[in-house]
């Protein structure tokens, strides 16, 4: 924690712990080593975090499919300034600002005192490594926990606002509470991820000769869009953060579904300025209105398919956009001509 104004997450959740988690949620039981890498590590930005923390941010990062690297990034910047010998007023320690209480059920032996990847035998909140792989070991934790509790909405999102209020309170909201500080660290660490993530790889898929070889602000969606080829659609998966795992029939699967694709490029493109409203039919509200006669690459285009604009996708030059289309489906190219896209209505907007 930088200010006093800022109440670290996990000063607050040990406190929530241990006044209502345990009988909210029942009691923790973490593992006793930490599990293996298993989820999606995102691309971290070169020459933006200290080079001795980036082997074990990259490694936190794939702990589990909600927990990325620029995601634990944003987390340290935003709790501790990268001071692994800070100590808030609540004393909140180390990098992550870990309560005591907190870390002597949830502390890892990671690292050595001496920055060694080696176990030294301690688990230390103060020792960079432990701290590191502590965060995102607990992170997962809030995932699961709050992915079990089957609330609906941006698990990212949901997992944050448990590391701030305790996951009792995303429990008692039924999503991210109304507290002005939770919607704060929220937003803020989504909007440090972007500091942190890389402009390459990502997805499954390869280029295009469609793509747009140019640094304006549609160049840069098409680009941010275009990375994420290949990746598996997931219905409310996905958000400016990376792929995510989503919910209801998109429960099993990390990806995106149509609009966390389009919030994700246009986010990355204008450098964390531009954080467009989760849903298509909110994204064909805003920003400027453009004509077919006059679109251009970069530009999102909303498809009418029933009473409203339930589908969206990036226009990337020659007829052509990209999307993601539906469960079962990756994230493609298809052409603006085809006869089902053809006879939608169709709102066009710009973002810069």
């Amino acid at each position: 924690m930088k200010s006093g104004a800022l109440v670290t997450g996990f000063a607050v959740l040990g406190l929530v712990t241990s006044l209502v988690g345990l009988s909210v949620l029942g009691a923790a039981e973490p593992e006793e080593d930490v599990v293996e890498p298993v989820g999606l590590v995102t691309e971290l930005s070169p020459g933006q975090i200290p080079p001795e923390y980036v082997t074990w941010i990259e490694q936190a990062g794939g702990l589990c499919p909600e927990v990325s690297a620029p995601l634990v990034a944003a987390q340290i910047e935003a709790e501790s300034g990268w001071d692994p010998t800070a100590v808030s007023h609540a004393n909140a320690q180390g990098l992550s600002q870990f309560i005591p209480g907190t870390w002597a059920t949830w502390g890892v032996d990671a690292a050595g005192k001496d920055g060694s990847p080696e176990p030294d035998g301690v688990a230390d909140p103060f020792t960079p490594g432990d701290a590191i792989m502590t965060q995102a070991r607990y992170d997962c934790y809030l995932a699961d926990t709050i992915r079990d509790m089957g609330i609906e909405g941006d698990l990212t999102r949901l997992m944050l606002a448990g590391y701030n209020a305790g996951p009792g309170a995303v429990q008692q909201s039924g999503g991210v509470p109304g507290i002005p500080e939770t919607q704060g660290y929220v937003t803020k660490i989504i909007s440090l991820m972007s500091k942190f993530t890389g402009n390459s790889g990502g997805g499954g898929g390869g280029g295009d000769e469609t793509a747009v070889d140019d640094d304006s602000f549609g160049g840069r969606v098409v680009a941010g869009a275009k990375k994420w080829l290949g990746t598996p659609y997931s219905w409310g998966g996905g958000g400016p953060e990376g792929p995510g795992r989503g919910f209801a029939q998109g429960a099993n699967t990390v990806g995106f579904d149509c609009s966390s694709l389009v919030q994700n490029a246009v986010y990355h493109a204008s450098g964390g300025a531009t954080l467009l409203p989760r849903v298509s039919q909110v994204q064909v509200t805003v920003g400027e209105p453009v004509s077919r006669e006059d679109i251009r690459p970069g530009d999102v285009v909303g498809f009418q398919l029933g009473s409203s604009y339930d589908h969206i996708g990036i226009y990337i030059g020659q007829g052509q956009f990209i999307h993601a289309p539906k469960t079962g489906d990756v994230v493609k190219i298809s052409n603006l001509d085809e006869p089902y896209y053809a006879g939608k209505p169709q709102q066009i907007r710009r973002f810069g």
